[in-house]
């Protein structure tokens, strides 16, 4: 498991040979809160929480440059791929993933930021166990490198995650888990670019 991290602190993306990663992979995940229904039959039926992960691309002036999401799976540069949405949160491990090749990142992009919105407008206090974990695709096994669990929930429909940003020639990886509301990334634009 990779280095644990709180609300607030961050990680270079370099490793211990002074190498800086190149394929990283963003693994985002949560389970329901609420209480199994019970089906006709008897049996525990998850409740499915429908939360979409995305990637939000700013430059250096905090303008968005483009966004990867449920509807876009790639980021106009190539250097982003969402793998897909998953519509239930069911299920152990990561629920969506999004690839990032970042030496192939636009040299205007600044920051990626990550983000988690309910596109049915479920709050955060129906979810637990949210977590945003960064893992080193580059390398056979993609060891995961860092881990940050969300500990609060409340009554909004948006999270800023995480976020990925250019530093001195190297990537850093930044906690948030700042608390917004929206369907879609779209919506959360302007509070992901107020943690930058």
């Amino acid at each position: 498991m990779g280095l644990s991290l709180q609300k607030g602190q961050s990680l270079s993306l370099t490793k211990q040979n002074g190498e800086s990663l190149t394929f990283i992979r963003l693994g985002l995940g949560w389970d329901a809160a609420a209480p199994a229904k019970r089906s006709f039959f008897g049996r525990p039926k998850p409740t499915e929480i429908d939360l979409d992960a995305s990637a939000i691309l700013y430059d250096a002036s905090r303008n968005p440059l483009d966004v990867v999401y449920f509807q876009q799976l790639r980021s106009k540069d190539g250097s982003i791929q969402h793998t897909g949405d998953n519509l239930t949160g069911e299920g152990e491990g990561d629920d969506e993933s999004i690839l990032v090749n970042l030496p192939a990142v636009s040299p205007t992009v600044q920051h990626i930021v990550f983000v988690i919105t309910s596109y049915s407008q479920q709050t955060f206090d129906m979810i637990q166990n949210a977590f945003c974990r960064v893992m080193d695709d580059s390398v056979a096994g993609s060891p995961e490198v860092a881990h940050y669990r969300l500990n609060e929930s409340g009554h909004h429909t948006a999270m800023v995650m995480a976020k990925v940003s250019r530093s001195q020639g190297t990537w850093v990886f930044h906690a948030i888990g700042s608390p917004a509301n929206g369907k879609t990334a779209f919506d959360v634009v302007r509070p992901a670019a107020a943690t930058l």
